[in-house]
This record gives structure tokens, sequence and C-alpha cells, in this order.
């Protein structure tokens, strides 16, 4: 599924600036024959003043290019491709296509540049579509492996800037407890990405069962970012409605699984933190906890679906300050961290600005802008 390229950073490439130490796979690898002319600027805006806060966006996505060197290299039996133009690069894989994309995905002296100009402190970086679970095997543990170093590197490169959200090939359970392991002991990491369902399976798939035991007995939060494939099939092709409609959803129904399939009750433990702030979880909430009351199948957890939703954390992508205001008398403000998105168009541009709009006491607008992401990741 093709995501929309329409990004508010920059997609024009320059021809003047260079990666340098931009990029954190340059600490364990060299360029691979991208032209330093293929990188973009950064834009020219003036840092934000935070009051007193930290901020920690939760919600950033990034690509090491040794990441995306493996398509070319190693991925051609799943006619996997990535290339860099003037424009900015685009890649294909099974699961997903996508681009222009702007440099400053992988271009972490731009990527820098834009958190001072917005204010943000600290990203935890995180691998988007097309995660790693479109390869089989041992291509796709390598993927995780390749990409989990890489921000690593980023994190060693610049230790008070960036945090490490890792990714596991999760359709191998052995490999991915494996690479759990590994990748635990590896400075920065401080969470574990994942797919709102991997490869069309739901997250209470009795496959997935031993990778989170394991995770919860490291005391990792998860994080979810909704991946193809879609809700709704072709209805939701016109207008960018996959983007729009399904991915907010698909995060619902995740939840909805998490919940109905016992998965928090088997693991009391686990934290699951939501994008674009739970979906449309909240929205709803009142009629799943009815359909659980009266619908016998749907009384398969331990609780009524509302009881879980303090289970749960929330990002503040959601693009509506009602709403938001909302989400926050619904689960409390010590729920709620900060996200951009980061650098897509349905993300906020200016993440902080969002935060400090809110009808909030200094001392929740700190927690949220980074006091509770601080406790979550341990840093």
């Amino acid at each position: 599924m093709k995501k929309d390229a329409d990004c508010s950073c920059n997609h024009r490439v320059s021809r003047r600036t260079v990666l340098r130490g931009g990029l954190a796979a340059a600490a364990v690898t060299s360029m691979s024959g991208v032209s330093d002319a293929l990188l973009a600027e950064p834009a020219a805006r003036s840092p934000l003043k935070t009051s007193g806060a930290r901020p920690i966006d939760i919600h950033a996505h990034y690509f090491p290019q040794t990441y995306l060197d493996l398509f070319n290299s190693d991925g051609q039996r799943y006619n996997a491709e990535f290339r860099m133009t003037e424009q900015g690069f685009f890649f294909k894989t099974p699961a997903e296509s996508n681009g222009p994309l702007p440099a400053k995905f992988i271009d972490l002296k731009q990527r820098l540049a834009d958190m001072d100009a917005q204010g943000v402190a600290v990203q935890a970086l995180s691998l988007t579509g097309p995660m790693v679970y479109w390869a089989e095997g041992e291509f796709s543990h390598k993927l995780a492996m390749t990409w989990n170093d890489g921000a690593v590197a980023a994190h060693m490169a610049n230790p008070d800037r960036f945090v490490v959200l890792a990714t596991l090939p999760m359709l191998d359970p052995d490999r991915a407890i494996d690479e759990l392991k590994r990748v635990s002991k590896l400075p920065g990491v401080r969470g574990v990405y994942m797919g709102t369902n991997i490869e069309g399976r739901d997250l209470d798939d009795p496959l997935f069962e031993a990778i989170f035991t394991r995770i919860e007995a490291l005391g990792l939060p998860v994080f979810l970012h909704p991946l193809p494939p879609i809700l709704g099939g072709k209805r939701l092709q016109p207008y960018s409605l996959t983007n729009l409609l399904a991915y907010p959803l698909d995060t619902t129904v995740a939840a909805a699984h998490l919940i109905f399939g016992g998965v928090l009750d088997r693991h009391p433990n686990l934290l699951i933190v939501l994008p674009h702030a739970g979906g449309a979880l909240l929205n709803i909430i009142g009629r799943l906890d009815h359909g659980w009351n009266v619908i016998p199948p749907a009384k398969h957890s331990a609780q009524a679906p509302g009881a879980y939703l303090q289970r749960f954390m929330y990002d503040t992508i959601v693009h509506s300050k009602p709403m938001m205001e909302f989400i926050i008398s619904q689960v409390g403000v010590e729920r709620i961290m900060l996200g951009s998105d980061y650098c897509f168009p349905v993300g906020y541009d200016r993440p902080v600005e969002v935060v400090e709009d809110l009808h909030l006491s200094p001392d929740q607008r700190k927690m949220i802008l980074g006091g509770t992401a601080a406790k979550v990741l341990k840093i």
C-alpha cells in the first residue's frame, strides 16, 4: 500500500548538503554509493522555546541507510528496491511502496535541525512501513538487526537526542526472541516497536505469545503502528482514505484484539502505547462495553473493555484540540505522551506547540511534553 508522499518536510533534495556525520549508519558503514548531491538542506526556522520542559517525541520514524541498502543487495527475490533521486528517495517491497520521501528520514543532521526548530529534545526512533515482516526467516531477521544497529548507532552518536524502539522479526518467534535478547542489551534501546497487525495476523495470535512473555519479562514498553494489509480494501483507496481512516481504525482493531483476546490479562505488566491517540478506541468504548455484556462470544476478557483503557498509553497525534482534551479527560493526563509522526504530512510539523495550546496546568503540560515519556523510556 502506497502512503501519501506529500510530506510537510522539504521533498526537493538539495545538491549542496552532504551527510557528513548525519547518518547513523555512517558509524558502521559507508553510504554505498549514494551521492552527496542528494541530501536536502534543513529548513531555516527559529528554535521553539518551551516552558521548562524537556520534550520527548515518542512517535518519530527513521530509516538508516544500511537498512534501505539491504533492499538492493539482498531483496531481489522479493522484488524489493531502494533508489535515491533529486526529488527524494523511493522504495518498494511486497508489503508497501512509497516515495518520494525526503532525505531527512535518513540524514540525522537535518533531523536534528528540525528537532531544534520544533523544540524537541529527544526522539524515540522507530521504523515505519514496510517494517521487516514482508521477508521470511533469515532475511527478516537480518533486516531487523540492521535497522536496530543503525538506530543504536544514531543513539551512540547523539546519546542525549535519540533513543531506540527496536524492531523484531515477529513471524519467527525464535528469531524474534533471539533478536530481543541481543538488542535489549545494546545502548539506547528503550522499547519494542511492532505493527498493529503482522502480515494480517492480529496481536492475540498464539504465534506471538512467547514474544510478549519475553518483552514483559524485560520490562520494555511496546509501541504500535498501523501497517498494511489495510482495512476497507478498494473502498478506501480514493482520497487517501487508507491513510486518513484505515490507519487509526487498524490501531483500534489492534487494541480490541489485545483486550478481547486476553493478551492484557495474560500479561498484566505489559505496557502498550497506541499511536494516533488510540485511533477510534475512546469513541467506541461504550459500544465495546455493551457488546461485552450482551454478546456471549465477546465476553472473553476478564473485564469489560473500558477497564483496560488505563492499560494503554496514547500519543498526541489527533489533530483536534477538543478531541485531545476529551481523551485526556477519559484516560488521564499521565497516559498521554508527545508524538509527531516525523516527518509524514499526517503528523505534526510543530508538535510542542500543539501541547502548549491545550488547556492544562503547567505541571500537566510538562508531563505530556516529556515527563511521562522520560519514565516510560527510562531516560
